[in-house]
């Protein structure tokens, strides 16, 4: 099949006309008809259904619509592939991070990025569940985990520490924990599921039991209820670096032990072909973090 068919079909669905599509591809409405038409031809069917001032797909053209759209993707990405990095990054960047995170420091470099690379456009999904990459046609996810072992490759990126905060008006009326083995007299903000937080110190490793009257599958809010003055939560710094500064949230040291470190991960599908947008995104993330 012919690409410049495919990128008629594909502009004009998004146009919602011949003469759109051409105008975004920088052709006559004449060749966009003939290409159009063209690829109708090869591929035996009408694509579209023409109309004085409308044009809408037909269900063929409806089935054919996502794999035109991923064989121009892919070309896009094989140009890509022999492109160097000093040219900059080119095409459409399917992006993935948590919400909290994404938020507060992919956006920021997401905005940078679309600012040093004109050619680029992105999509971000901002979501606290493990979204399956390949499945979904994800670039490249941004994770704070502990990574099991997969198919996938993954580039660390930062380190994240993380610590133990709550207000000074809950430390006030509840005390300051010394070790970790206060924590049981604590209200405890966790994610839903978790039971115990982990502590490395004099060279092992303590899980310690840990409740609360409050959970939730999102970071954002544990925060915010820690914000509240209801309870102690595992934060990231980056996330409360504003309100550790203006003493709205006390850092805690435990004598003890320190938390489980994570790290900041680009995750993506393969290593035999990483796009430069791809890997110049991570370059630009990375460099923020640091």
């Amino acid at each position: 099949m012919d690409l410049a068919g495919l990128a008629v079909l594909v502009e004009a669905a998004q146009a919602g006309s011949l003469a759109g599509a051409a105008r975004r591809l920088g052709i006559s409405p004449l060749m966009a008809t003939r290409r159009l038409a063209a690829l109708e031809e090869a591929m035996g069917a009408r694509l579209m259904q023409r109309a004085t001032r409308s044009l809408a797909l037909t269900p063929e053209g409806e089935a054919m619509l996502p794999f035109a759209q991923a064989m121009l993707e892919n070309e896009a990405a094989a140009r890509a592939s022999v492109r160097p990095s000093s040219a900059g990054a080119s095409g459409l960047l399917r992006l993935t991070a948590s919400a909290a995170f994404g938020r507060k420091v992919v956006v920021p470099v997401v905005a940078d990025f679309l600012t040093d690379n004109p050619q680029v456009s992105v999509d971000l999904l901002l979501t606290d569940t493990v979204v399956d990459i390949v499945g979904q046609g994800i670039d490249l996810a941004i994770r704070i985990a502990h990574l099991k072992d997969s198919a996938l490759i993954a580039r660390r990126l930062a380190d994240n520490p993380r610590g133990l905060y709550a207000t000074p008006g809950y430390l006030a009326a509840r005390g300051t924990p010394a070790a970790a083995v206060d924590l049981a007299e604590h209200e405890c903000l966790c994610l839903s599921g978790t039971t115990h937080w982990s502590f490395a110190g004099d060279g092992r490793e303590r899980r310690i039991r840990v409740r609360g009257r409050f959970t939730a599958n999102s970071i954002e809010g544990l925060r915010d209820i820690c914000l509240a003055g209801l309870g102690i939560a595992v934060l990231s710094e980056w996330d409360v670096r504003e309100e550790v500064a203006r003493g709205a949230l006390v850092a805690l040291r435990l004598c003890d032990g320190e938390l489980e470190p994570l790290a900041v991960w680009g995750v993506h599908p393969s290593a035999r072909f990483v796009p430069p947008k791809v890997r110049l995104f991570m370059d630009a993330l990375a460099k923020a973090l640091r």
